[in-house]
């Protein structure tokens, strides 16, 4: 690397140490962030705040590599009012700690900005965030849960093994640690475990049986048997088994939680906004919260910003692309007084509007207030094979308990209660408990290093159902951002395509801009005339020559005569007309590119799935698609949010188990409904709507491969629920029998829930690598 920086003279970075930021860019226009010495806004912002310290923490999209990191993390050479940053390069954010009487959030926001580090500030900034603890929670319950473990175990050993002989001071010592045993064992039954007895109190309460039913009773009946050994002397207890279970149960539900807090997967409108906006007032520009936007204020809205609320327009026209909401990729022409909704983006020239309606009315927010938004996540809603199976071994338990204390009761009375406190004991599904959690969190976070993250892990059943799978178009299997461009007509001259590209080159419509690129290596001329007509298209003039392009339409405004040289050109796709001179070129013609592998991935779907394609945008390009879906009834086009909602509640009324592949926020209700809901992200630190999981943009084509190894993963639980039963049959016989001894309980209770592990693990990473996905980072 210090070769490379030398030959380039670049070895001024390693005088960055010393003065970091000499690159400082300071032409960013201040007003921008006026909003941000609002005291409301401020505090909102603001993680805490003390007389001379305060935190706050900006999700920076710009963080790339380690040279990001280290210089966010040197923000306190720049500013003397900071202490210092922390970078979290996963989540992209930088949490800032900072003196409030020496500088302020609206400065660190212009510095990080100076520096090419603007954060990405949404409405949601604004809202009553709620922290989540849950999290910090459950490693602390992990953390007494393993610390009690590890101390109860070493406690039980010399009574195990019968390391004590018999003297009046060694049964003092079996006192002590007894005591030591029921002390430690407290807080993992009180604070570790008490997640497993509410739920099975909360489903005993609702006539119902979860998994955590049989685990209570084993809870119960293992801290109740330990306790009267221990205190009446007969016995060490099986505290140690009992902390290990919990432990254990409790490293499985870390594995669950583990894929949903690196990112984001419920969003709303309040995700999608700015923070800000720009009011007029006389003329004037101030910017303020878009909170405080109210009907009739007069707001201007620059070139790829988003408009916050349904306005009227004031400027004489404007160019709007509602790509993200409507799946519509052409930009849509809207003239002076006429209304134009939240969420479209202003293409081409700064245009002036008045709010007509308040952001939380707007259509906007609509989509939000869909019942597919209001009802519960869909992951309470799918019951696990764990949770079906277990009122059966409930009952199976307490009937083989209940037997074999009435059989003993008949031939040893004083065996009887040991013998059915034995059979709950051993029977505690811990193996069976254990195998869900850890089987999805290894499945989980091999689909992570494959570039499909989970929401939860309790879905990837739903995922594993789906006989029917429903995609979006544009930027779903084609890519928004790569379009090709074939010019189809009378070859041009050099000089002609220099005169085209002068032409394109003034325009901002992203049409013209394509075009423009499409000519990249060719000179540019000085054009004596041009103007343009906002949508519709371009005239300008260079040394008496005439250069037209646009629409059909345009063209022939222009110059009727050309009406013969045009004739019947059949206008499918995308085209953008060419006549120079008044002579009749051609045309661009404009297609979205395919996703690399997505025709191939289409084509093994047909076998597998029904596939069913949903697009906002019009059905120019039906044909091409038509054989990947299997005719035109499988296609729809000029599909709004509300109609690919009210598609897959058609399907799903037929017992479809659906899977819908989005990528915009026009699919947002329908992602949310159906079964499972995968939105596609080329930039996995930008807004994606309401899903149960993300997929990185470049690994759709291998989609397929993590449909069947979720799968897969079902089967692997299957063969794991053999597994953990094998042992409660093997600890049943022992039980039953009256030869369970505390050293069989204190080695067939942990090897069982170990063992699971290990087989979960290692099985789900041979069968990915079977698959040829990835199974390290």
């Amino acid at each position: 690397m210090y070769q490379l920086l030398a030959e380039n003279g670049l070895c001024t970075y390693y005088d960055l140490d010393s003065t970091p930021g000499k690159t400082i860019n300071s032409s960013i226009e201040r007003k921008r962030f006026d909003y941000l010495t609002n005291p409301e806004v401020e505090k909102k912002l603001i993680d805490f705040n003390t007389k001379d310290k305060a935190s706050t923490t900006f999700l920076i999209p710009h963080i790339h590599c380690t040279s990001c990191v280290w210089l966010l993390e040197n923000l306190h050479q720049l500013d003397a009012g900071v202490y210092s940053g922390s970078v979290n390069f996963l989540k992209r954010q930088v949490t800032i700690l900072f003196n409030p009487a020496k500088t302020s959030v609206r400065n660190i926001v212009e510095l990080l900005t100076n520096i090419g580090y603007e954060p990405d500030l949404k409405l949601e900034h604004l809202s009553e965030q709620k922290t989540s603890q849950t999290s910090r929670s459950l490693w602390l319950k992990l953390g007494v849960a393993g610390f009690s473990f590890g101390n109860i175990m070493l406690f039980s050993f010399p009574e195990y093994f019968n390391v004590f002989v018999s003297s009046e001071s060694v049964d003092e010592f079996k006192v002590i640690f007894g005591a030591l045993n029921i002390i430690l064992a407290m807080p993992v039954l009180f604070y570790s475990g008490i997640d497993y007895l509410k739920s099975a109190w909360a489903a005993l309460s609702q006539k119902g049986i979860n998994l955590d039913v049989p685990i209570s009773m084993g809870i119960i009946a293992l801290v109740g048997r330990s306790l009267y050994e221990i205190i009446s002397g007969v016995g060490p207890g099986y505290l140690d088994s009992f902390a290990g279970f919990i432990f254990f149960l409790l490293i499985g539900k870390v594995l669950q939680q583990k894929t949903f807090d690196r990112l984001s997967f419920d969003r709303d409108y309040k995700s999608y906004l700015p923070i800000s906006v720009m009011r007029l007032i006389d003329g004037i520009e101030n910017s303020i919260p878009v909170t405080e936007l109210e009907v009739g204020d007069q707001i201007l809205v620059r070139n790829n910003e988003l408009i916050p609320s349904d306005s009227i327009l004031t400027s004489t026209i404007a160019l709007i692309d509602y790509s993200f909401i409507t799946g519509e990729i052409e930009p849509v022409e809207v003239a002076k007084g006429e209304l134009v909704f939240a969420g479209g983006k202003i293409s081409g020239l700064n245009a002036e509007m008045m709010v007509s309606k308040k952001v939380e009315h707007s259509y906007l927010t609509q989509l939000w207030e869909n019942e597919a938004f209001s009802s519960s996540s869909k992951d309470e809603n799918i019951t696990n094979f764990a949770d079906r199976i277990s009122p059966i071994f409930t009952l199976v338990v307490i009937a083989i308990a209940v037997i074999s204390s009435v059989i003993w009761y008949q031939w040893d009375p004083s065996k009887a209660f040991t013998i059915f406190t034995a059979v709950l004991i051993v029977a505690c599904p811990c193996a069976l408990a254990l195998s869900t959690p850890f089987t999805l969190g290894s499945a989980t976070n091999i689909l992570s290093l494959n570039g499909l993250y989970i929401k939860s892990t309790n879905v990837i059943e739903a995922l594993a159902k789906t006989d029917t799978v429903v995609f979006d178009k544009t930027g779903t299997i084609t890519e928004s951002s790569k379009t090709a461009i074939n010019f189809i007509g009378n070859p041009l001259t050099p000089d002609e395509e220099s005169y085209i590209k002068s032409t394109c080159r003034t325009s901002l419509h992203p049409l013209s801009k394509m075009i423009a690129s499409y000519y990249g290596n060719r000179q540019t001329v000085a054009l004596s005339d041009y103007y343009e007509v906002t949508g519709k298209g371009l005239f300008s003039t260079f040394e008496g020559n005439s250069i037209c392009i646009g629409s059909t339409s345009f063209l022939l405004e222009q110059s009727p005569g050309l009406a013969n040289q045009i004739g019947d050109v059949s206008e499918v796709g995308t085209q953008v007309h060419v006549a120079i001179n008044n002579q009749y070129k051609g045309y661009f013609e404009f297609k979205s590119q395919f996703r690399e592998g997505v025709s191939e991935l289409l084509t093994r779907f047909k076998d597998q799935f029904q596939l069913f394609l949903l697009s906002g945008d019009n059905e120019k390009e039906g044909p091409e698609l038509e054989s990947y879906f299997g005719g035109w009834d499988n296609m729809s086009f000029n599909q709004t949010p509300q109609d690919k909602l009210d598609f897959i509640k058609n399907l799903k009324s037929e017992n479809k188990h659906v899977t819908m592949i989005g990528d915009g926020l026009n699919d947002a209700g329908a992602l949310k409904y159906s079964d499972f809901g995968i939105a596609i992200s080329d930039d996995m630190s930008s807004f994606s709507p309401a899903c149960d999981a993300i997929l990185e943009g470049n690994k759709l084509k291998d989609i397929d491969r993590l449909f069947h190894f979720s799968r897969t993963s079902l089967k692997i639980i299957l063969g794991s629920f053999g597994l953990s039963l094998l042992y409660n049959t093997t600890g049943l016989a022992f039980a039953v029998t009256g030869n369970l001894s505390p050293l069989v309980a204190a080695i067939l209770m942990p090897l069982s829930s170990i063992s699971v592990m290990v087989f979960t693990t290692l099985t789900t990473r041979l069968m990915a690598k079977k698959l040829g996905l990835r199974i390290w980072a």
